[in-house]
């Protein structure tokens, strides 16, 4: 909202000495957000109000442009008419003469303008030459359409008080004379504030609510605009019906007849409209948007001529319509509350009014209507037709009830006072809102939550001076209370803790002390969280980056996966608020979100795309406990917490990892490598080593890898998770480049080594020894190996394998596996005699368990 300081100064009683800077100060203490402080840019030279004596339209050219006479108020022997030493003669002598004086002998300025939207006889603001206008524009006498231009006629985006620039700012009869200064008749020596208050201070959306707080944060008095005295309502001037009770609490009119509709609205008023950055537009709509301003209570004018019967506050019906003032005919929702004639629909309850009943220049005779709208009804109208008025902002924060006779009696007044309209005896009336509840706290909450002592009656003044009505007593147990009534305008006021904030925001956050609590001794960081930071360090050493996907998924995604009906990954959590409607559901599996990310990035141009992420999976199981819904009036019991954390489904933490593309790139150095389902494998198997644990492999089928290239990863005999490559149906149902791999395993299912010794190494050599096996094609070559290191027992030290054959020379159904075993001794050098003796019993194993032979 802006406001000029002058306006807020107007209802304070402050020194001379406090500037806008120091108001600006102030609204900041008390937790009111200044946006912008600007001051006026100053006008330096001879700014002067103007009479327009003639107009002469000079019609030789394509866009409108008008030779003016002004009358700026100089004496027959002024040479007013002397051109500028510094012409611009880039127009030719011979195109006309130049007129010296007005047609009645009245000494006169000719002045070129290009804007219509004035009349001889009109008042206007003239920039003499020698001028400097806002933003160092200055102005001197210059040739130009053939004729002398002495000066400029100024619009208020010229003089900086407003933003319309489309026509020239035309001053009331009677606001000056010709000849007077004009800075000091436009205020130029103003600051306008702008102000962003928080949303549950709507009655601070108002020159009477900024100027209280300041009051209270100046501790200077306040003089309320709204201390007006108002009529009993003895009679109706409108009959009104309240059908919709709960959106329409309060309905108020007031009747203004034999209103001068060409009357023009006072310069004073004009000017605090433009500086608040709202256009005047006519005296009866320039009133309401003033005392909404005023009072932060919106008022809306209907044309009494217009109205067609009794008016009618009701919900809307189906199908019903309404062309709103915008000129734009809007469908209603049953949910909208209206406020309707014998002729149907006339305006949207606290949104907008209708153009049916508008006040137009030949209005008058109006009535004027102020109510209090139910404020989550007005927000859900105001969104659901993207109808963001002004009017709509101050209902949807609460307006203050009681206000709604003083503000049509308000504007009922100035209507009287500047369109010499009279006021109708009598005011309709309906409905009513109760007070506020009172609240009641110990006098001392507000120190036991700031952690601050303050000084006796603190409590109560600062809540008395936000207009609450206080008492003081004492409960059974001897604690003093303090029992608070909240004015009508402060409808957020409805326990102990917003009390408290009140207090705390009045006496100065910065007077609460910032002192850190003293940090308890501890071990640093615990064994899971150590672990979680070495899986992430070590993929993203070895080039995978790691990305935080949308945790939530669709149904949807199951059958791109192409898991069966009965898949426990199927079981999920839905999201009773979900931040997008078609991803409804929490994550079961990191894979979707994962696979999404991926799916981006390829879309970006990323052919070559490897990723990982470390996240929490929600798994309610077979059969979820309800989740209880608990009270907030106080503690949970141990029973209802006991249930509670029950009712909460397992949330392990996963780790995933997919690629795309080449692992390895290629260049000037060579070829470059597919990524394949033994990458995802060896990721698996970092993971593994950065936990401290030691992983093993068997074929599995598993969606959504393919089932000839999927791994199940064990810990012991424990499965964990699955590497491979993805099911070919579902790289494309997904949008993915061939051949994508991934990798996922439960982090929270690998156990935290209990201890960790160091490594042992030996200083005796190892004896290399290579072994070729021939088994069926389906027995695993992880299988071949557990065989293998079973039957060398303690002396071998590693096995890995490094080839794989298939042809003629091992038979139809067979393959050919050679693995490099390692034998070492930790207390002596092996003999080959000792690593060939293992190696044997390493084959004979083999050979016992899955048939294989040794390749000849």
């Amino acid at each position: 909202m802006k406001v000029p300081a002058s306006w807020l100064i107007e209802h304070l009683d402050v020194d001379e000495e406090v500037t806008a800077q120091d108001l600006a100060d102030a609204f900041v203490r008390i937790g009111i957000e200044v946006d912008d402080v600007r001051k006026l840019e100053p006008v330096t030279g001879p700014l002067v109000v103007g009479r327009v004596a003639e107009i002469e339209e000079l019609t030789e050219f394509k866009k409108p442009v008008r030779f003016c006479r002004v009358d700026v108020g100089e004496s027959e022997d002024e040479d007013a008419d002397k051109p500028d030493e510094n012409l611009d003669d880039d127009e030719d002598d011979d195109e006309g003469p130049f007129e010296d004086e007005g047609p009645t002998g009245i000494k006169t300025r000719g002045i070129i303008c290009g804007a219509t939207n004035f009349a001889e006889g009109d008042l206007v603001v003239v920039a003499l030459p020698g001028t400097v206008l806002p933003g160092g524009f200055e102005i001197g006498s210059r040739k130009t359409y053939g004729r002398l231009s002495d000066g400029m006629i100024c619009s208020a985006s010229e003089l900086g008080i407003g933003d319309d620039h489309s026509g020239i700012l035309v001053l009331p009869p009677s606001t000056a004379s010709p000849g007077e200064d004009a800075s000091k008749l436009l205020g130029l020596d103003d600051t306008v504030l702008e102000v962003t208050p928080t949303p549950d201070r709507g009655y601070t959306l108002s020159v009477r609510g900024l100027a209280r707080e300041l009051s209270n944060a100046l501790d200077v008095p306040f003089g309320d605009p709204a201390s007006i005295e108002v009529p009993e309502a003895e009679s109706d001037v409108w009959p009104v019906h309240l059908e919709d009770t709960e959106g329409c609490k309060r309905f108020v009119l007031r009747r203004v007849k034999n209103l001068d509709a060409t009357a023009p609205t006072p310069w004073w008023m004009r000017r605090r409209l433009m500086l608040a950055g709202i256009r005047s537009i006519s005296l009866a709509v320039d009133v309401t948007n003033y005392v909404m301003l005023e009072l932060g209570h919106p008022l809306h004018a209907f044309a009494t001529g217009s109205v067609k019967g009794d008016l009618v506050v009701r919900k809307a019906k189906p199908g019903e319509k309404l062309t709103t003032l915008d000129d734009v005919e809007r469908t209603l929702d049953a949910d909208d509350v209206v406020i309707a004639d014998d002729s149907g629909v006339i305006s949207l309850a606290g949104t907008m009014g209708g153009a049916s009943t508008e006040i137009t220049p030949e209005s008058t005779d109006v009535l004027l209507e102020a109510a209090h709208w139910d404020p989550s009804s007005i927000s859900r109208t105001a969104r659901r037709h993207k109808l963001f008025s002004e009017a709509a902002k101050r209902f949807e924060r609460y307006t203050d009830p009681q206000l709604c006779a003083v503000a049509v009696e308000f504007a009922a007044r100035l209507l009287r006072q500047y369109g010499e309209g009279s006021i109708l005896p009598g005011r309709t009336d309906e409905g009513g809102v109760e007070p506020n509840p009172p609240v009641t706290m110990p006098i001392s909450l507000p120190d036991q939550v700031a952690g601050v002592r303050y000084e006796r009656g603190v409590t109560v003044k600062r809540l008395s001076q936000i207009g609450c009505k206080v008492n003081v007593g004492t409960s059974e147990d001897g604690t003093a209370l303090v029992t608070a009534v909240p004015p009508s305008w402060r409808g957020d006021l409805v326990q102990p803790a917003d009390l408290v904030e009140e207090v705390l925001r009045l006496e100065g956050y910065d007077s609460i002390p910032s002192v850190l609590p003293d940090a308890p001794a501890g071990r640093g960081l615990t064994d899971t969280q150590r672990r979680r930071r070495s899986v992430a360090r070590a993929l993203a050493e070895n080039g995978y980056v790691e990305v935080l996907p949308f945790p939530f998924i669709s149904d949807s995604v199951w059958d791109s996966f192409g898991l069966p009906e009965d898949d426990v990954r199927r079981s999920t959590v839905k999201v009773r608020n979900p931040l997008e409607a078609d991803k409804d559901r929490m994550a079961s599996t990191l894979l979707p979100g994962l696979l999404e990310t991926l799916q981006r990035n390829i879309s970006r141009g990323f052919k070559d795309v490897s990723l990982f992420h470390i996240g929490q999976v929600v798994l309610p199981g077979p059969n979820p406990i309800p989740m209880p819904s608990l009270g907030v009036d106080r503690r949970p019991t141990d029973e209802e917490l006991a249930v509670l954390e029950a009712a909460v489904p397992p949330q392990p933490l996963h780790v995933a990892v997919v690629l795309a593309g080449q692992r390895a790139r290629a260049g000037w150095w060579g070829e470059g490598e597919q990524a394949n389902w033994a990458d995802a494998v060896q990721a698996a198997r970092l993971v593994a080593q950065a936990a401290g644990v030691e992983l093993t492999t068997a074929a599995a089928d598993q969606p959504p890898w393919h089932p000839g290239r999927c791994a199940q990863l064990r810990v012991g005999q424990w499965p964990v998770g699955y590497a491979g490559e993805l099911h070919p149906k579902v790289v494309e149902a997904l949008g993915l480049p061939p051949r994508t791999v991934a990798m996922e395993l439960d982090l929270d299912a690998i156990p935290i080594p209990d201890d960790r010794p160091a490594p042992r190494i030996s200083a005796y050599p190892p004896v290399l020894l290579d072994v070729a096996l021939v088994a069926e094609a389906e027995v695993p070559s992880a299988d071949l190996a557990e065989a293998l290191r079973e039957g060398a027992g303690e002396l071998l030290e590693d096995i890995t394998l490094f080839d794989s054959y298939q042809g003629e020379q091992v038979g139809e159904g067979k393959r050919s596996v050679a693995y490099k075993l390692r034998f070492r001794a930790a207390d002596r050098t092996l003999t080959v005699d000792e690593a060939t003796k293992a190696r044997d019993a390493a084959v004979a194993v083999a050979g016992e368990r899955f048939g294989a032979s040794l390749r000849a």
